[in-house]
């Protein structure tokens, strides 16, 4: 194993987040290794999607919305880097499945190069197309109706359309916001085998109120509650000896 693989590709160094004065999440501090699947949970309002937003920087683009502290991914501080390129180095598959309406299924799986204006030859283009498809366990599905809108598709696959998305820019950190929560239990299913399959090209970070989604598809859990980071580190270890009081009553239903 090469020094650089056991090397954590993600580290958050004193992380807040504010909305104007506020204070959302308060000087997180935690490390992803490569290749993992990261759970973030914790109640309604603790800062999970606050979290994940920053480590792509789209916290920044609400208004009011700042943040201090470090993100550091192979070893570069994205906060000095060109918002664009730290988005194709990071993709994000939102709660809601929002492929573009107006746009084919070819078209919205290339959405990234078409909207930042990089042009692609045909061929790398329709490979792009194929592959992310194909990662996101859609290509079977809907290669006969790729100039169909992405809108035409089911709710599950229109989720995996965005996850086939956000792949295309071949990301090395997907980050995924509550994906399934507005799928049905058989689509949510499918997503969760995906997303096991996925971490063995990229690392992912996924929030979720679902702790029994966490239990079987994460490596390592965040735990969080008020802004704040509570417990970090193996989910099998977190979910049967939690270290922290919040933490043992959160997974047992106390309070969510």
């Amino acid at each position: 194993m090469s020094r650089k693989s056991e090397e954590p590709l993600l580290q958050l160094e004193n992380l807040s987040a504010y909305f104007h004065d506020k204070r959302i999440i308060k000087d997180i501090n935690f490390s992803v290794g490569r290749n993992k699947v990261v759970s973030i949970m914790g109640p309604s309002g603790c800062g999970k999607t606050t979290l994940i937003r920053c480590v792509n920087r789209m916290h920044e683009m609400s208004p009011g919305g700042t943040a201090t502290g470090k993100i550091i991914m192979d070893g570069e501080d994205l906060n000095k880097i060109n918002t664009i390129k730290v988005r194709r180095k990071i993709g994000m598959v939102f709660q809601r499945p929002n492929p573009f309406p107006t746009m084919t299924i070819y078209e919205n799986v290339i959405a990234g190069y078409l909207l930042n204006g990089i042009k692609i030859p045909k061929k790398i283009s329709h490979e792009i197309v194929e592959d992310s498809l194909s990662k996101a366990a859609l290509w079977d599905e809907v290669k006969d109706g790729l100039n169909k809108k992405g809108t035409y598709l089911s709710g599950g696959q229109q989720q995996r359309l965005c996850i086939a998305r956000a792949l295309a820019m071949n990301p090395e950190i997907l980050l995924l916001d509550e994906p399934t929560s507005a799928l049905d239990p058989k689509a949510t299913s499918r997503i969760e085998e995906l997303v096991v399959q996925l971490k063995e090209n990229v690392t992912i970070l996924m929030v979720t109120h679902n702790i029994a989604q966490a239990a079987r598809v994460s490596d390592d859990t965040a735990f969080m509650y008020l802004g704040e980071l509570v417990e970090y580190g193996s989910t099998k270890e977190m979910f049967t000896v939690p270290k922290d009081k919040r933490t043992e009553e959160y997974l047992t239903g106390k309070f969510g």
